[in-house]
């Protein structure tokens, strides 16, 4: 009976950290340089699973059924329409400021973003695989956004 009544401070907790990197909170790790200039691909960064999702916000999807991941950058938003032409996005047939995009990249014909889907493209257009490959990203493929980097050391803070 002792015993038991020691271990419920620690069970506790360990419920607590559980429920926590569920639901809330948990860190994830940027594999590949398709953020570059933003994120180098070496990162772990802190993932909120709560919260809307804005235009420019940090995502991470879900890319398949066998848990792959990607982190890309909100460009669209449900009900917008999406065309990139000469390297230029267009929102609604307006131009957007993009200070987040690196390089060049091709044109994507116009995309009608349905009420709980978003376009995501990777910083560095040359290289990124994203909505201009694989499509529209609906909300439940979206893990949460993430802007805080907790390594390396070096760059702990937040990011744009």
């Amino acid at each position: 009976m002792k015993l038991l009544r020691n271990l419920i401070p620690y069970i506790i907790i360990i419920v607590v950290v559980v429920f926590i990197r569920t639901f809330i909170i948990t860190p994830v790790k940027v594999n590949g340089n398709s953020m570059y200039p933003t994120l180098d691909g070496n990162e772990i960064m802190l993932l909120n699973k709560l919260g809307e999702i804005d235009r420019f916000d940090i995502v991470v999807v879900l890319l398949d059924e066998n848990d792959h991941h990607l982190i890309k950058r909100v460009i669209g938003l449900p009900g917008e329409t999406i065309k990139i032409s000469n390297s230029k996005i267009y929102i609604n047939g307006k131009k957007l400021e993009d200070d987040f995009g690196y390089g060049r990249t091709y044109n994507v014909d116009a995309v009608t973003l349905g009420e709980d889907e978003y376009f995501v493209l990777g910083d560095n257009r040359v290289v990124s695989i994203d909505s201009r490959v694989f499509g529209k990203v609906s909300r439940e493929e979206i893990k949460g956004t993430t802007n805080f980097v907790m390594y390396p050391f070096g760059k702990i803070g937040k990011v744009e």
